[in-house]
Parts: structure tokens; C-alpha cells; sequence
């Protein structure tokens, strides 16, 4: 349970547009706004280096301390720039303690299937509403020995104590399935082709094989011609 809350001290800010925005990334900050529980929205600037590294953890409770006052505030929404590693702009939602909130849990796998299996993680996430201040860091489910032909959906899933699932029960979360030979594999997919009338060009191993046995027909009936003339 992610039970530790994280530290950020924030300044408010009064300048907005991008002009201002670009000014506050190029300080190594980032900009922001807070809101929640019917108050007005607060814009405020948040330190860049250790906010980045709050939000590494899934749903950080963060402490947002303003002018000496203290918030606690989930990250809404993280706005990141699509080529460097920084954040632009993040949603910060209040939340008080004993309070009930919705977020999106990791599932995380461990232990080996059964040999030969192929074990698929079908969702990545699971949507739970938990308490505010007692959020779980990951959901962890055990795959160890299961079969070929296992599913978990989510009602099979052991929640964290006082964690209600909010998505469907059926929801498939793993999926164990055999592993499919090579020869197996090679035979679905020259069926797919030809089922979809693609011609597959010949390869240079092909080539090079269909040459050689053309070479040793070529020399079997030379071989043969050859005794032949002899009797």
C-alpha cells in the first residue's frame, strides 16, 4: 500500500499561455492545477526533477504544501512531451483522508506456468476504488504451475483489503495458452496466405534447395543414361 505520502512544495502562479509555461519547463519546473471537492481550480508550479520522480510510482498520494498549507492530491491527468522525457503539464485532484477514489491498479505476474506454455497478460491494469491514503502499488497474481487452457478474469483476483472492483467480473485479466511449435506456426501461416491468395516468393534457402535436388535428379539420370549405354 503506497501508505507514504510524497512531498511537494508548489508555488502558485498568476501568469498563464504557453509563453509562461515554456518559461517555467525552461527553470526545470512544471506547471499544473489542483481542484477538486467543489473549490476553485489552483494553478501552481511544481519542482520538475522531484516531481518526475514522485510520479515513477503508480498513483503516488502526493502532500502539496502552498504558502505553508498542506493538500493531499492524486495526478489526474500527466501531460508528457511525445519525444523528450519531460512533463508539461499535469491535472492534480484533491482527496481527504477515509475518502474513497477510483484509479487504475498495475497487475503485476509472477512465478513460471506449466513448460510449454505461453502465459499473455491481457490486462495491464485493474480499475478498483480504494482509500485515498491506502492505495495499492500493484496487484500481484501468481501464475506458478498453471496449464495450458488457465484463465483469470478479474472476479478471481484476491483484492487488497477494502478494494471494491469496478470493472466487469468476466474482464479477461491472464491467459495461458500451449505454445505453438515452429512447424506449427509455419503451417498457419502458409494456410492464412493462401487462404488470402498470397503467393509467397521464394526464398534463397528454397531456391537453393529445389537447385540441389534438381543437381542430384540431374546426376541420378545421367548415372542412369550412363549404365544404360554400357549393357
Amino acid at each position: 500500500m503506497s501508505d507514504t505520502n510524497l512531498t511537494l512544495n508548489a508555488e502558485k502562479r498568476t501568469q498563464f499561455g504557453k509563453g509562461a509555461a515554456r518559461k517555467i519547463r525552461r527553470d526545470h519546473k512544471i506547471p499544473a492545477v489542483m481542484y477538486g471537492h467543489g473549490a476553485e481550480p489552483v494553478h501552481i508550479t511544481l519542482p520538475g526533477h522531484e516531481t518526475m520522480m514522485a510520479l515513477k510510482t503508480a498513483n503516488a498520494l502526493l502532500t502539496i504544501v502552498i504558502d505553508g498549507d498542506e493538500q493531499l492530491a492524486l495526478a489526474k491527468d500527466v501531460q508528457r512531451d511525445a519525444i523528450k522525457p519531460v512533463i508539461e503539464h499535469i491535472d492534480l485532484v484533491v482527496v481527504r483522508k477515509g475518502e474513497k477514489v477510483t484509479v487504475d491498479v498495475p497487475v503485476h505476474l509472477e512465478g513460471d506456468a506449466a513448460p510449454e506454455t505461453v502465459v499473455t497478460l491481457d490486462s495491464q491494469t485493474l480499475q478498483l476504488e480504494v482509500e485515498a491514503t491506502h492505495i495499492p502499488e500493484n496487484i500481484v497474481i501468481s501464475v506458478e504451475g498453471l496449464q495450458a487452457g488457465t484463465q483469470i478474469k478479474a472476479s478471481d483476483v484476491e483484492l487488497p483489503r477494502g478494494a471494491t472492483l469496478i470493472v466487469d467480473e468476466e474482464t479477461l485479466v491472464v491467459n495461458i495458452t500451449q505454445q505453438i511449435s515452429q512447424e506449427e506456426l509455419d503451417a498457419e501461416l502458409a494456410e492464412a496466405e493462401e487462404e488470402a491468395g498470397i503467393e509467397r516468393e521464394e526464398s534463397e534457402e528454397d531456391a537453393a534447395a529445389e537447385g540441389d535436388s534438381a543437381a542430384a535428379e540431374g546426376e541420378s539420370t545421367d548415372g542412369a543414361k550412363a549404365e544404360s549405354e554400357d549393357a
